[in-house]
């Protein structure tokens, strides 16, 4: 495998030309990559300062799509599935393009093996930031016990809880926001994509979010209770209804879990969601000095 075998882009409707059945042909694996550019297509990048997206294919003269490539500044390269020989032909064409690459994020043994060619090729510091698990809807099983209250889908009067919702989101799960929250929150409430549980009295005290169906998939995501809520089983109650919600129109639901909060997986796992991949994040520096 050559580095010239991966072709760059700065073009979404190229990119997406190239890629698009690829994709498509393993939606769960590369939910992420669909979701990202489906909004990136819609809503355009937001880029925030930070440079434009950009893309990439793996394809030898007149064959087919091998795996992509998807950047997003300032967040993690996101590649599909790769052997370690792709890995390092991609870190090879990066790395001659002068693309800066301040993280990867893919399937488990694809982020490893560009991150360890990366490191190989640039002398950069690699460590594993994040681990996540994807898990897929086989039957929905609701929750023994409800707590009282119900689910309702979140409307604009819920503006300013979901934006305070979402960065607290991020912050617990130490990652980095997508978009700024007020744009988050607009996208979600375009399209439904956000449900609270509230208790009898009216107070929202958990959210389950999913994105618009893309390929035949709905991502459940975020799923998030403020800690002084948590253990009373609002999460499960929210994340049920949304699954549900989500089944009955026909689509595959999907969602990550982080692999270092236990209490998240063994709830979703009751809830009738199973194993698919295991995913991962790498953070690159530079060696001090």
């Amino acid at each position: 495998m050559e580095p010239h075998h991966w072709q760059l882009t700065d073009d979404l409707t190229e990119f997406l030309h190239l890629a698009d059945d690829f994709l498509r042909s393993r939606p769960a694996l590369h939910t992420v990559t669909l979701t990202v550019s489906e909004a990136l297509r819609t809503r355009g990048p937001h880029t925030h300062g930070a440079e434009p997206p950009r893309f990439g294919v793996l394809r030898e003269p007149g064959g087919p799509v091998r795996a992509t490539l998807l950047h997003t500044p300032p967040h993690p390269v996101q590649l599909t599935p790769l052997d370690p020989a792709e890995a390092a032909a991609l870190a090879d064409r990066l790395a001659e393009a002068g693309h800066p690459v301040p993280g990867v994020w893919a399937e488990r043994e694809t982020a490893a093996a560009f991150a360890t060619a990366w490191r190989h090729r640039t002398g950069m510091i690699a460590e594993q930031t994040v681990r996540q698990r994807l898990y897929r809807l086989a039957e929905l099983t609701p929750p023994d016990r409800t707590p009282p209250g119900r689910a309702r889908v979140a409307g604009a009067a819920d503006r300013e809880l979901l934006a305070r919702w979402y960065v607290e989101f991020v912050a617990d799960t130490g990652g980095q926001a997508r978009q700024d929250p007020a744009q988050w929150v607009a996208s979600r409430l375009e399209h439904g994509g956000a449900t609270l549980w509230e208790t009898p009295d009216g107070t929202p005290v958990s959210l389950a979010g999913n994105l618009p169906e893309s390929a035949g998939q709905i991502r459940v995501a975020p799923v998030y209770t403020p800690a002084a809520l948590r253990g009373h089983g609002y999460a499960g109650a929210v994340t049920a209804e949304v699954s549900g919600r989500a089944a009955a129109t026909g689509a595959e639901v999907l969602l990550f879990t982080d692999l270092a909060n236990p209490v998240s997986n063994r709830l979703y796992q009751r809830l009738g969601y199973r194993p698919v991949a295991d995913f991962a994040t790498w953070s690159f520096t530079a060696p001090s000095g």
